[in-house]
């Protein structure tokens, strides 16, 4: 039987040991894990290849199943993303907010870890090393529970975390999985305020929400939401194709990526039919609303792209596939009023008109908002961050990719000469 007490006990003294350990320290762990995991490559692939052979007996589709599945090449490329973690400047104990008060009281703020993180995710196996090695970075220790599918993947990458860590001289418990799929155990997770100081889930809507709704520990909400590009007139048209073709095709399944395509309605007789063309080489479906959808259908060459009318629900949809809603819209304020309506992750206007670029950045709240570049770009390793844990969408403490520094808070150190309020 699971004690999530005698976890978080034991979660809560490593986190102490953790936040004490020089930079070395911590670098010289994360690198014995990444030798961990290549010296007991077999032992993790079989229990790898037991979780894939039950999901695929289970009908998992096979794009889930591929999530699932280890290599030696991918497991090569995990130990790597911990060998780069090492390598990431060390956000703990940075100094910064310096002043002096009139009353001689010197102040300043020091990043220090979080404490315990829960992590709760579905079919991704790499996720274990990815959230251990940042936390461990961070200087934090984390509780893991991976998704039931995953359960033997998970119990043999902790394993190998744990050892790693001990013949570090770092407490083995630093690192801590929940493998038993009692679902009860995720509901307990997140109440385990006394000794969890942040949960981050990683998986789709229905995960999300049950941690939201179950948990007293405050939970990091991410990974979700509508993305769009909005493309004005003064756009240059040959370029901004392949800005959008990007945003939708080069990983469709990912967070960041493209949903709905807003387009002006002056620009969109001539750019539409050019991006819809260049759509359907990459065999995307194009849900119209009925004016783009009029402009489409008397296009050349519209018998090869895939049309269909889009429905209310689709302007709402985070598609995750090769699909993409197309609005027409009158004007930028159109724009912004359909991404206030339905945005907040990744945001992008098209334009060559300096004040439509400030405005657009100044008033669509959402997690990353770009103007003339792709909504893939909002990623932890491609902000210079090395490495996220997840993309926050929430207002308080983190907010779009969360990389090492997103994993500490801080601490107001004040220093007098032996001072006294007046």
């Amino acid at each position: 039987m699971v004690d999530l007490e005698a976890i978080g006990r034991r979660a809560k003294t490593a986190a102490r040991a953790l936040a004490k350990l020089s930079t070395e320290q911590k670098n010289a762990a994360l690198c014995a894990i990444a030798d961990g995991l290549l010296a007991r490559q077999e032992e993790i692939l079989t229990a790898n290849a037991a979780d894939v052979a039950d999901a695929e007996k289970a009908g998992t589709p096979p794009a889930i199943v591929d999530r699932m599945l280890l290599t030696p090449v991918r497991l090569a490329a995990i130990a790597g993303d911990c060998r780069q973690v090492a390598s990431l400047p060390d956000p703990v104990g940075e100094i910064f907010d310096r002043r002096e008060l009139p009353s001689g009281l010197r102040l300043y703020k020091r990043r220090v870890p979080i404490g315990v993180i829960g992590a709760i995710y579905e079919a991704r196996p790499n996720v274990t090393v990815d959230i251990a090695s940042l936390c461990l970075k961070a200087g934090n220790a984390v509780v893991l529970r991976g998704g039931s599918d995953i359960a033997r993947s998970v119990a043999a990458t902790t394993e190998v975390i744990a050892l790693a860590l001990e013949q570090a001289g770092l407490p083995s418990f630093a690192v801590q999985s929940i493998t038993d799929p009692d679902r009860e155990l995720v509901r307990q997770l997140l109440r385990l305020d006394r000794y969890v100081d942040m949960i981050i889930p990683r998986g789709g809507a229905g995960l999300h929400r049950f941690c939201v709704e179950n948990a007293t520990v405050p939970v990091i909400v991410g990974g979700m939401g509508i993305s769009h590009i909005y493309v004005e007139p003064s756009a240059d048209f040959t370029r901004a194709v392949p800005v959008i073709v990007n945003a939708k095709v080069q990983r469709p399944g990912a967070c960041n990526a493209l949903d709905t395509l807003l387009v002006h309605r002056a620009a969109a007789p001539t750019f539409l039919p050019l991006v819809a063309a260049a759509l359907a080489q990459h065999g995307v479906e194009l849900r119209c609303d009925l004016e783009a959808l009029a402009i489409l259908a008397d296009a050349p060459g519209h018998e090869a792209w895939n049309l269909k009318p889009a429905s209310p629900t689709d302007f709402g949809c985070e598609f995750l596939a090769l699909i993409v809603a197309i609005k027409i819209v009158g004007s930028i304020d159109e724009a912004l009023d359909h991404i206030a309506l339905y945005g907040g992750h990744s945001e992008a206007i098209l334009t060559g008109d300096p004040i439509s670029a400030e405005r657009f950045t100044r008033e669509v709240d959402a997690t990353a908002v770009f103007v003339n570049a792709s909504t893939r770009f909002n990623d932890g390793g491609q902000f210079g961050l090395g490495a996220e844990v997840a993309i926050s969408t929430n207002r308080l403490h983190a907010r779009g990719p969360m990389g090492l520094q997103e994993l500490t808070t801080y601490t107001w150190i004040g220093e007098g000469d032996y001072l006294v309020r007046a």
